[in-house]
């Protein structure tokens, strides 16, 4: 009797989980130079690594959010310079925004792998 009810239990979390299923910022994305940036969760935040190219392992970036909004600060790797940032997803598009005193902005949309 313990076995069954342990088994349904076990069946009852794999279901839930899959339900929720991962913050869709999580995973591997191809930015817009082609290399790729891997987003995972890091303490209450999401950090944002390069994992291919020049900058392979630097992290660039942590946003705060859930669902398809998010923010936090985005660094740009050529510069070391950080900024205020933003990212949204739509689908499997992730568009980052990074701005100086919110008023000079840029913007990148990269694409789930």
């Amino acid at each position: 009797m313990i076995r069954i009810v342990t088994v349904a239990v076990a069946l009852t979390l794999a279901a839930a989980t899959a339900s929720f299923g991962a913050e869709p910022i999580v995973g591997n994305w191809k930015t817009v130079s082609g290399e790729t940036a891997v987003i995972s969760a890091c303490g209450g935040a999401y950090c944002i690594t390069l994992k291919t190219g020049k900058h392979a392992g630097k992290k660039i970036g942590s946003m705060s959010g859930a669902g398809d909004s998010y923010s936090g600060e985005i660094t740009d790797p050529e510069n070391d310079k950080t900024y205020s940032g933003s990212a949204a997803i739509q689908g499997v598009s992730l568009k980052l925004q990074g701005c100086v005193l919110k008023i000079l902005c840029k913007s990148q949309t990269w694409t789930k792998m």
